[in-house]
């Protein structure tokens, strides 16, 4: 079964978010439609996912739901290429996708500045200047980051995805200890996302205020699974 995603009214000419200057949007293949097709997806070796199949075309934002261990974990890391899928198809390359999971992948030792300028070079993008305007980093630009307060370090992580250039944001709880206006903050840089053509599949169990955004119950592709026989060491949140 694949269900269809697209924002109402969208257009591929769409004017960009007022303010916002990201990475060419060259690399972003404006008009891809992203579509996954009888996917499975597996943690470890237990199979948690089974006949997942969905698109989403540009400019829209498909908001991933479920209880703990329903495997929006599992498919975001298959989608990225972070595990291979046990059967199915994408219509998309792991390396168009910018993944933003629950760690926030940052090296403590460096500085703000310093780590948005290594994240520049790999991507190929011109400039920080977007990253730092969306996410409010001007004032943390010479802080360590082990400086940072948990929030301001999420900021710092999720800013590299202004920077990436990659059309599909895949993101997992994105908003975690991010206080009332990081998060309007964020939703406001997935908007920019959205309107310069870009996607995003959203794993979160709060309401962003994306307009238009849908929402895919992911319990009908959970699995068959014999939760007796999995790892006791194995929290159902890394589902």
């Amino acid at each position: 079964m694949s269900h269809k995603y697209a924002r109402k009214g969208h257009s591929s000419n769409r004017q960009r978010c007022a303010g916002f200057h990201g990475p060419p949007l060259s690399a972003m293949r404006i008009g891809m439609e992203f579509t996954v097709t009888d996917l499975a997806c597996r943690r470890g070796e237990l199979t948690v996912l089974s006949g997942v199949g969905f698109s989403v075309l540009p400019g829209n934002a498909l908001v991933l739901r479920g209880p703990n261990g329903s495997g929006k974990t599992t498919l975001l890391r298959c989608l990225a290429g972070l595990t291979p899928p046990v059967a199915g198809r994408l219509s998309f390359e792991s390396d168009q996708v910018a993944y933003a999971g629950h760690a926030d992948a940052l090296k403590t030792q460096m500085t703000v500045q310093e780590t948005l300028s290594f994240w520049a070079r790999v991507y190929g993008a011109a400039h920080t200047n977007a990253a730092i305007e969306r996410f409010t980093l001007a004032s943390l630009l010479t802080r360590r980051i082990d400086t940072l307060s948990a929030g301001q370090k999420r900021r710092v992580s999720l800013s590299r995805l202004v920077l990436s250039g990659r059309p599909l944001w895949a993101l997992d709880e994105p908003t975690v200890s991010l206080d009332t206006n990081a998060v309007a903050q964020f939703a406001s840089a997935v908007e920019a996302h959205l309107a310069s053509g870009g996607a995003a599949l959203i794993a979160t169990h709060i309401d962003l205020g994306l307009r238009d955004a849908q929402v895919m119950d992911l319990t009908p592709f959970r699995a068959d699974v014999d939760h007796t026989t999995l790892d006791p060491f194995l929290s159902e949140d890394a589902f």
